[in-house]
């Protein structure tokens, strides 16, 4: 019963935002055809800004768990308490700090979601790109595909730090492109070859899948979060 709340909820509040983005910010979509309607499936994205984990389950079709920080349920205020409502609608998956900053654990969580056939949404960066440049993948993506028997659908984000830039108090009109490609399957990358050499190659290709999509210049290293601020 509270599953299905939740999922009424979700689909109220995408209806609601749904025309909302597309009238005022009209991004443009494309590819939506790509991503199946029900199964275990990865949503893998480039990361620009906040806003990707906003947009991303405004404008799918599937609605995406992705892994929130549990302090969010926690917080009192006002904003917290908006929030938390949007987290809960779009299927956000609360964690613990320690869970979240554990690749392994943030992975074992993802796979339960899958294994139930639904979607998960993962940035396999790792962290936001602070230059727009889009940096080596983590292996994460590859091991849920792997675990779960996923397909990989790469996603190209382009203009979504200008949605809400660091300092502004309100967001602003600023257009944004979003860029589904084909999906990957892991049983089609290096067939006979040993797992490790796999999830290697899956997630090669996985991110050049999503070079092709968002344009952006590729650097071939990982790249490392922002420092934390007191």
């Amino acid at each position: 019963m509270r599953e299905l709340a939740s999922r009424l909820f979700y689909d109220s509040v995408r209806r609601l935002l749904n025309p909302v983005l597309y009238g005022f910010w009209r991004p443009r979509v494309s590819g939506l055809e790509n991503i199946p309607r029900e199964g275990a499936v990865i949503i893998a994205a480039n990361h620009l800004a906040n806003a990707d984990s906003a947009v991303l389950p405004i404008l799918t079709p599937r609605r995406i768990h992705f892994l929130v920080k549990s302090t969010y349920w926690h917080n009192g205020g006002l904003s917290n308490l908006l929030q938390r409502l949007f987290f809960t609608a779009a299927g956000a998956i609360p964690v613990d700090r320690g869970t979240l900053h554990s690749a392994q654990g943030s992975l074992e969580v993802a796979l339960k979601y899958l294994q139930r056939g639904e979607a998960f949404g993962i940035y396999p960066e790792g962290t936001r790109s602070r230059d727009g440049r889009l940096y080596k993948g983590r292996g994460g993506a590859a091991w849920l595909a792997f675990e779960a028997d996923a397909p990989i659908i790469p996603v190209g984000l382009r203009g979504t730090q200008h949605f809400w830039p660091s300092g502004s108090k309100r967001p602003l009109r600023h257009p944004f492109t979003i860029r589904f490609g084909e999906p990957i399957h892991p049983a089609d990358i290096a067939p006979g070859k040993p797992k490790s050499v796999r999830r290697r190659e899956l997630t090669e290709v996985l991110m050049r899948r999503i070079a092709e999509l968002s344009g952006q210049e590729y650097v071939d290293r990982l790249n490392t979060p922002a420092p934390q601020t007191k």
